[in-house]
Formats: structure tokens, C-alpha cells, sequence
């Protein structure tokens, strides 16, 4: 099954770099600086962590954007059936970039948190984020290239259940807060040819914590133990472009090669969303994102989320 979709990300990767083509000098992420400008879709989603610091950028930059989504659904005495439903989930997205001549760095921050309420089932999580990420950069005298240091992180607020059992039981419990978490530091060469693409690869580092001794297994980790060191190395492309009028494609492929295992064994992280803003307060998504983590199962992990709400700019 994973040769499929590893297949599919490959050929995915490849039509991003062949879409790649002359354009203007990399620019900043998108920024609301006026009241009476639109939040851009970067601001909404990010679903992509690549954080470009602009070229012309002097000193520092700052944005603060949050989001609310949500969906209902009610019947009574519908001939055709239905259940109940409610589910809400908001989202904060902080950027501090700063640039002084060649050398620039940037914080990105993304929290998210949604659930659904279904009659008969009560509450189940919907999503679950937090994640910060860091870079250090040198831009080399061809602007396109770069020096960098990355220094990420990732967990989630909540319990995560497994809801595939038996209608008389109860979900199987598969992840909280720190378990698992994910620090991982890069260190390599960026690729930025113009305003829309980014490419990169470096050396990596990888600790995997696990604070719950009873989910330790679950995430490659031996009965008991609470952290794991991968040595490897990385690779990310980044892709953001308005493709129709007001729909922008953010699409992103990251890599993980541990230098102690298989090739096969490579983690894979593969998101998609498509993005169209009805005004400067509304806004749609389609998200498609696929993982492969053969840690926690051999088989691809598929997220795919239709929503609409509202984003709204706090600094």
C-alpha cells in the first residue's frame, strides 16, 4: 500500500520543481499591514512551515492571525436520515521575522484545536496542533541561495483515541500532550528561486519524546523509555501559489532519513490545501495531508478536512 502512495508523493514532488520557473526576487510571508487589506491565505492556513524571510526586510516584522471554523447539522423527522452534529475548531498563527543584510532569522507558531459533538458518540477531537519552528539564515551573494538552521517543534494540547472498536467499548487511547513530541534541528542549503517555491536539505537531528510509558511502543520506542536520538538528514519542498482568482494551492513535502536505518524506513510528511477567500474575513479550505511514520504503523496515515469560517488579524 505505501508504494502507491509513495509513488504518488514522488511524482507530486517532481511536478512541483518542473512547475518552477523564472520570477521575482523571494518575498516575505504574506503580512497584513493595513485594516483595509484582505488576510492572505498564509496568514489562514499555513500548513506549510517554511518560513522565507524577505529580502528587502530591514529589522524586524511581526504578524497574529486566528481563525475559527465550524460546521452544524440538525434533523428531525428528515426522511432521509441524518445525525446530529456540531464541531468548531480555532487556530492562531504568530510570525516574527527579523533580517539585518545577509543574515535573517524567523519564529512561525501554529496552534490548533477543534471538536465535534455527534449524537450518541458525545465529543471527539477533530485537530490538534501546536507547533513552533525557528530559522537562522545566511543568504549567499546569489540571492537564491542560502545557509540555514532549523530548530522545530511539535506536540498536541490533547488525548487522541482510536474510535475503531467495537460499538460497546470505549476508544483506545494512542496520544496526549508530549507523547508524542517531536524536536528536530537542521542544518543545510535553501533553494529559493523565486516567490512561490522553495527547496532544501541538510543534516538533521531527531528526538522523539514520549511521556505516557504506556504509549512508548507505539511510536518506535523500546517498553518504558521515554526518549529516543535519530541522527539522519532532511529534505523539504515548498510550493504557494494563487492558481484562479482568489484559490491558492499551498502544497509541501518533507523527508526524514534515519542514517541508521533502511531508506524504506524514510518519514514522509505530504500536505495539500487549496484555499479560496470569499472577503477579507471568509475563507474555505479543502486539506489533504499524507504521513508515513512506519514507527507508528506501516500503513500511510490520510487526513482530509473540508471547512469554512472566519480569520481575523490581532496584531
Amino acid at each position: 500500500m505505501f508504494k502507491n502512495y509513495k509513488a504518488v508523493i514522488i511524482l507530486s514532488a517532481l511536478l512541483l520543481l518542473s512547475y518552477n520557473s523564472r520570477a521575482q526576487e523571494a518575498i516575505a510571508i504574506d503580512q497584513i499591514v493595513n485594516s483595509d487589506e484582505e488576510i492572505t491565505v498564509r496568514d489562514i492556513s499555513k500548513v506549510n512551515q517554511a518560513i522565507i524571510i524577505s529580502d528587502t526586510l530591514n529589522g524586524w516584522d511581526y504578524s497574529w492571525v486566528g481563525g475559527l471554523n465550524g460546521s452544524q447539522a440538525s434533523y428531525s423527522n428528515w426522511s432521509q436520515g441524518g445525525v446530529n452534529t456540531i464541531s468548531v475548531t480555532s487556530s492562531t498563527v504568530f510570525d516574527a521575522l527579523y533580517r539585518n543584510g545577509r543574515y535573517g532569522y524567523g519564529l512561525s507558531t501554529n496552534l490548533k484545536y477543534g471538536k465535534a459533538r455527534i449524537a450518541g458518540d458525545g465529543a471527539r477531537k477533530t485537530d490538534d496542533r501546536i507547533a513552533i519552528n525557528n530559522k537562522f539564515s545566511y543568504r549567499f551573494a546569489d540571492e537564491r541561495w542560502n545557509a540555514f538552521a532549523n530548530i522545530n517543534f511539535s506536540t498536541q494540547f490533547d488525548q487522541g483515541f482510536d474510535y475503531d472498536v467495537a460499538d460497546d467499548e470505549d476508544g483506545i487511547l494512542i496520544s496526549e500532550f508530549f507523547a508524542p513530541a517531536y524536536f528536530t534541528q537542521i542544518a543545510g542549503i535553501g533553494y529559493v528561486p523565486n516567490d512561490y517555491f522553495t527547496a532544501d536539505a541538510g543534516l538533521a537531528m531527531k528526538q522523539t519524546v514520549v511521556l505516557n510509558d504506556s504509549l512508548s511502543t507505539r511510536y518506535g520506542l523500546n517498553t518504558g523509555d521515554n526518549f529516543r536520538f535519530e541522527p539522519g538528514y532532511a529534505l523539504g519542498v515548498g510550493f504557494e501559489k494563487e492558481i484562479f482568482k482568489n484559490l491558492e494551492l499551498i502544497s509541501s513535502l518533507e523527508t526524514f532519513t534515519n542514517l541508521q536505518r533502511h531508506i524504506d524506513r524514510t518519514d514522509i510528511t505530504f500536505t495539500n490545501e487549496l484555499i479560496g477567500t470569499i472577503n477579507k474575513f471568509l475563507n474555505m479550505s479543502l486539506q489533504f495531508v499524507v504521513v508515513y511514520n512506519d514507527d507508528f504503523s506501516k500503513q500511510a496515515q490520510i487526513k482530509q478536512v473540508l471547512s469554512a469560517g472566519l480569520s481575523f488579524s490581532i496584531l
